[in-house]
């Protein structure tokens, strides 16, 4: 029976030694060890959600296959969890570069299924490099900057989570950090998808990154000084948010001796983050969202200890929510992998591996209900045709044959009634890109072939209007050059 419990605490043991350098020095982030010493804050109430697939991240050797997913349980204990008058948040993980095109097309198709059912999304894009992409940030960026283009487009996906937990760098499966230019990659990659997202006009995409609570105190001194010597003012403008990720009595530490430790761990937690964040300069006005909080259940660790371990955690963040300025929580995870599996971070889940409630289920769905943030659900985009066009202006004359043509120059002119809502402009002739115009005054005009450059050809003029909500709208039209 208590095999399990066995396997997790050597894991965990292996885990945090491997972590642990010799002659370790000690950090001042030690953060706050006792809540009851601590002062709560208000603040505004929690933006709730979950992880609705099934996989973690393996620390240790990695297990089968998950159990199959039932798409229509998983709607519908989605649904029960949801609060009626508030946003709900799930969190799609282990999206790896590795998977290259194949992955990009699974998680577009995963963020629509879920997005179209009225959730918020937010993705994380580990770096986790095949072996022949480790270390090539320039590489990385380009993949960071196509998700940006390709999943921004999508206005309920909500946040981008840069590499993860990139501090830890012995388990490979579940973090970044133990991949060649980790460091680097976490870095360029906030800085260029905040980039990538403010040209596009995802005024709705934020960009952020998570840390893992925690390796040893050297481990973690280098790890933030590395954020601020390698990216320095301009990475930390373009960090949105910072994302934590802690399994009190699980990962570290590896026990709690009671429930109240558990409110000690979350605090603990939470502050040693905002401590840790103020190395490369990170405002304190920054938003922290609980990435990942979880208790897996197994023999020795009983369903209902998850579920009191569950309300102890998830009241601590809401009662210090505005002592560390907390705005979101995510329960790690809404399904068993395999309750079957004797690998112990198979069993995080709200519900077994057959879609059985654990009593946690039923505790996460009142704590959401009473303690969500009320908004409005966001809208999706207007789908009517937009009222743009584009117009081709010339001087008209005839070829050889009597058909109409232009000897150049070529204007080509967007109108309409809708123009108001694009905020980029990129013209194209055949497949060459002319030029890129952000838009400040209207309407939008510009000389596309000029009089030399004119051959007696059919010509394909193209647009492509970037919306401010993140579209992208495709207009062409042609004509007939003649010298």
């Amino acid at each position: 029976m208590r095999r399990l419990a066995s396997v997790a605490a050597l894991a965990i043991a292996s885990l945090l030694c491997a972590a642990t350098p010799s002659g370790a020095q000690e950090s001042s982030c030690v953060g706050d060890v006792d809540a009851a010493n601590v002062q709560p804050k208000p603040g505004p109430n929690l933006r709730f959600g979950i992880g609705p697939l099934v996989q973690a991240g393996q620390v240790g050797p990695l297990p089968g296959p998950a159990v199959p997913e039932q798409p229509e349980g998983t709607h519908d204990a989605l649904a029960r969890l949801r609060p009626a008058n508030g946003a709900f948040v799930l969190r799609l993980n282990r999206f790896f570069w590795s998977d290259g095109e194949e992955g990009i097309r699974r998680y577009l198709a995963l963020a629509e299924r879920f997005t179209s059912r009225g959730y918020l999304v937010e993705l994380q894009v580990r770096y986790h490099p095949n072996e022949s992409q480790e270390g090539d940030i320039a590489a990385w960026t380009r993949h960071v900057r196509e998700v940006v283009r390709r999943f921004g487009s999508n206005r309920r996906v909500v946040a981008l989570q840069i590499a993860n937990e990139v501090n830890l760098t012995v388990s490979p499966d579940s973090s970044d950090g133990s991949f060649e230019g980790a460091r680097q990659a976490l870095v360029d990659g906030v800085i260029a998808a905040k980039d990538e997202a403010t040209r596009n006009g995802l005024t709705h995409l934020e960009v952020g990154f998570n840390w893992a609570y925690r390796t040893d105190p050297a481990s973690e001194e280098s790890f933030w000084r590395s954020l601020r010597d390698r990216g320095g003012q301009e990475f930390v403008k373009a960090v949105d948010w910072i994302g934590l990720d802690a399994y009190p009595g699980t990962v570290f530490p590896p026990a709690e001796s009671d429930l109240e430790s558990y409110r000690d761990g979350m605090v603990n937690a939470m502050s040693s983050m905002r401590c840790f964040a103020q190395i490369p300069g990170i405002s304190p006005s920054v938003q922290m969202k609980v990435e990942e909080n979880g208790w897996p259940t197994f023999p020795g660790r009983s369903h209902q200890m998850q579920a009191d371990v569950l309300r102890t955690m998830v009241g601590a963040v809401h009662d210090y929510r505005g002592t560390y300025g907390v705005s979101d929580y995510r329960w790690f995870n809404l399904r068993d992998g395999d309750t079957s599996s004797p690998m112990p971070f198979q069993h995080f889940g709200l519900l077994d591996s057959a879609y059985g409630e654990k009593p946690a289920f039923g505790v996460y769905a009142a704590l959401v209900s009473s303690l969500h943030r009320a908004e409005p659900a966001t809208p999706r985009p207007v789908t009517r045709r937009l009222r743009i066009a584009l117009r081709l202006r010339f001087r008209g004359a005839r070829d050889a044959r009597g058909r109409r043509c232009a000897p150049g120059p070529v204007r080509a002119t967007l109108r309409g009634k809708d123009i108001r809502f694009v905020r980029r402009v990129e013209f194209f002739v055949g497949k060459r890109r002319l030029m890129r115009i952000l838009v400040r005054k209207l309407p939008i005009s510009r000389i596309v072939i000029r009089r030399k450059r004119m051959q007696a050809r059919r010509y394909r003029v193209r647009a492509g209007l970037r919306l401010k909500d993140g579209r992208l709208v495709r207009l062409g039209r042609t004509f007939r050059g003649c010298r």
